[in-house]
C-alpha cells in the first residue's frame, strides 16, 4: 500500500513539476513562447509564478520566480515522499534530496525529449507541428555539441544516441534512494 501511495503521489507531483522546469528552459532558451504547447505551460504555472513575480526580483537571463516556485515545490514533494516512505531524515539532508530530484528529473525529461524528437524526426516530416518545434527549440543546443564530437554516418545523426547514453549515465550517477528516485 505504501509503495502504491509513493507512486501516485511522486508521479503527479513530478508531473507537476515538470510544467515549472519547462517554464524555466523554455524562459532559458528564450523559446517561441506563441507556440501552443508553451502557452499551456504558462496558463498552467501562472497561477503560482504571477503572486510571486511581485515579491521575488527577475533578471534578464534567469526566470528567478519559477525557478524559486520549482525550488518550493520541489522541497515540499520530497518532504511528503519522505514522511510517506517512513524514513527518518535529518533537515540538512533536505536540500540535497531536493537538488538531486531536480536533476534527476531534468535528466529524465531531456531523456524522453530526445527520444521524442528522434520518432518525429522520423514521421513527421513536411508539416509544422507545435510540440516537434517546441522539442526542436529545447533539443538542439543540447545536441549540438554532441554532433561536432560523432557527425552523421552515411546521413544517419547518431547524436541523440551519444547524448541520450550520458543522460542515462548521468542519471544512474545521481544517489537517490528508490522511494524518490
Amino acid at each position: 500500500m505504501r509503495g502504491s501511495l509513493i507512486f501516485l503521489t511522486k508521479t503527479l507531483a513530478d508531473f507537476y513539476l515538470l510544467t515549472f522546469l519547462l517554464r524555466f528552459i523554455l524562459q532559458w532558451i528564450r523559446a517561441d513562447f506563441y507556440n501552443p504547447f508553451a502557452q499551456s505551460i504558462v496558463k498552467i504555472t501562472n497561477p503560482l509564478i504571477l503572486p510571486l513575480r511581485r515579491v521575488v526580483p527577475t533578471s534578464n537571463s534567469v526566470d528567478v520566480p519559477t525557478l524559486v516556485a520549482l525550488v518550493l515545490l520541489e522541497t515540499i514533494v520530497t518532504w511528503v515522499l519522505v514522511y510517506i516512505s517512513g524514513v527518518s531524515m535529518t533537515l540538512n539532508l533536505l536540500p540535497l534530496l531536493v537538488l538531486y530530484r531536480i536533476i534527476s528529473l531534468t535528466l529524465w525529461f531531456y531523456s524522453i525529449s530526445i527520444f521524442v524528437y528522434v520518432i518525429l524526426s522520423w514521421i513527421g516530416q513536411g508539416g509544422y507541428n507545435p510540440i516537434a518545434s517546441i522539442l526542436s527549440e529545447l533539443n538542439e543546443p543540447l545536441l549540438r555539441p554532441f554532433r561536432r564530437i560523432l557527425p552523421p554516418l552515411a546521413g544517419l545523426d547518431l547524436s541523440p544516441l551519444l547524448a541520450l547514453i550520458l543522460i542515462q549515465a548521468g542519471h544512474l550517477a545521481i544517489p537517490l534512494p528508490g522511494y524518490l528516485g
